[in-house]
């Protein structure tokens, strides 16, 4: 029989609330412990996961817990490294689960790994973006660092006032998410970060970012870094390896939230996925008008980018230091898929019973505001205002870019005129 320790950081204190239990995999079963159910200050680590006393069954667990695991080339190679099964979520999450997206921490009970930081160089830098998503998994593995998704990416240690990147050991926190440029999707660094001011501009929050040139600026030299909003620094931090050290934020994705398999992250057949999102945050948030607000803003805007990899995966939520509030997360992993031609042109989910990036029109939009229970009015107003929006910081972003010596952000602006969603509205 396994036995996973599941513990959860409040206040910069790592708490024990829980533990998942099976002899593997397929009937793993995770329970809230009595203490944490006894506490009155405890909350649930998801929507998906109520407090209670009965043990959640497999599918719950295995829905929450494997999604907080890589996914496609990482996990696999993780998986070689560590001689298991890539299906054996529950051996990877053992080996990945000490720091997590959000605050939870897996070990084995009695087990206390040592928080550190181990400065990388300059060139271990360098070597991490001509390397790809092979050496991000090998840091994954050595760190024992869990990161959603299937980019080839690791948590690493900034330190603003050096410019220094430093290794997590342990249960050291991380402060920013790197990635690596894609060997199949040319500048996908500078999409990314042009999507990203881009959305800023159109005012959408979204977690800070900056492109990490280690030589030229060409393609194999440069990662991208994104701030991780689920990390703050508090007023006296406490230090590792004599580094002020952040506290973590508690977040989950809405695929956790809802329930929903990382496998069926794509809605391909009607779910009602979009519906289920809205009505998540109405039942959940602390502010849902807003927030509700701002999930549509961010639909309308990752139509007009053309970006079809906004799977529910890519949306969070992010609880309070106490868990009991939660709200939107700041917007992510924003990237114009469509400005490649072999990417697919099928969105992530249904909008207003559209699928297609090009099926999806403003009448899909009128369609889905009435789907999700939005005001047509309103939504259908704020929808004309991101359309108009849209274009003006598409350019300034490209501009700010080109003059920071990314040239390709002008072919890219160009491309997702005549790919995006805005071409519709051209």
């Amino acid at each position: 029989m396994k036995e996973l320790l599941v513990s959860i950081e409040r206040g910069g204190e790592r708490i024990p609330l829980g533990f998942i239990r099976g002899e593997g995999s397929a009937d793993a079963r995770f329970a809230y412990s009595d203490t944490w159910l006894c506490d009155p200050a405890s909350a649930p680590i998801s929507l998906s996961l109520p407090l209670q006393e009965a043990p959640f069954t497999p599918a719950q667990t295995k829905a929450y817990f494997d999604g907080l695991l890589p996914e496609g080339f990482t996990r696999s190679t993780v998986a070689q490294w560590m001689h298991v099964d890539d299906g054996d979520y529950l051996s990877i999450l053992h080996g990945l689960g000490r720091e997590c997206l959000g605050a939870l921490c897996i070990t084995e009970e009695g087990e206390d790994p040592q928080a550190s930081y181990e400065k990388i160089t300059r060139e271990q830098v360098r070597e991490l973006a001509a390397e790809g998503a092979s050496k991000s998994a090998e840091i994954v593995t050595s760190t024992h660092l869990s990161l959603t998704g299937a980019s080839g990416k690791v948590g690493l240690y900034f330190d603003a006032p050096t410019g220094g990147w430093y290794l997590p050991r342990g249960t050291a926190p991380s402060t920013h998410i790197v990635k690596q440029s894609h060997i199949r999707l040319d500048a996908i660094v500078t999409n990314e970060r042009l999507s990203l001011l881009t959305a800023a501009r159109c005012g959408i929050p979204v977690s800070g970012s900056f492109i990490v040139n280690t030589g030229g600026g060409a393609e194999h030299e440069v990662l991208f870094a994104t701030a991780r909003y689920d990390r703050f620094f508090p007023a006296a931090p406490k230090r590792i390896s004599g580094l002020p050290s952040p506290q973590r934020l508690h977040q989950e994705d809405f695929a956790q939230a809802l329930g929903i398999p990382a496998s069926m992250k794509y809605e391909k057949e009607p779910r009602g996925y979009l519906r289920e999102m809205f009505a998540l945050l109405r039942r959940a948030s602390g502010n849902p008008i807003t927030d509700q607000l701002r999930l549509w803003d961010l639909l309308v805007f990752n139509w007009l980018l053309g970006n079809t990899d906004a799977h529910v995966k890519n949306f969070s939520l992010l609880y309070s230091p106490d868990l009991r509030r939660v709200r939107l997360a700041p917007a992510y992993d924003l990237v114009s898929t469509a400005a490649y031609r072999q990417s697919t042109r099928e969105m992530a989910f249904y909008i207003g019973g559209a699928l297609l990036l090009d099926d999806v029109t403003e009448d899909a939009f009128r369609q889905a505001a009435r789907d999700v229970g939005l005001g047509e009015r309103m939504a259908m107003r704020r929808f004309d205002e991101m359309c108009r929006r849209f274009k003006p910081a598409l350019h300034e972003s490209a501009e700010e870019l080109i003059a920071a010596g990314y040239n390709k952000a002008a072919e890219l602006e160009g491309r997702i005129l005549q790919s995006g969603g805005i071409a519709k509205r051209s």
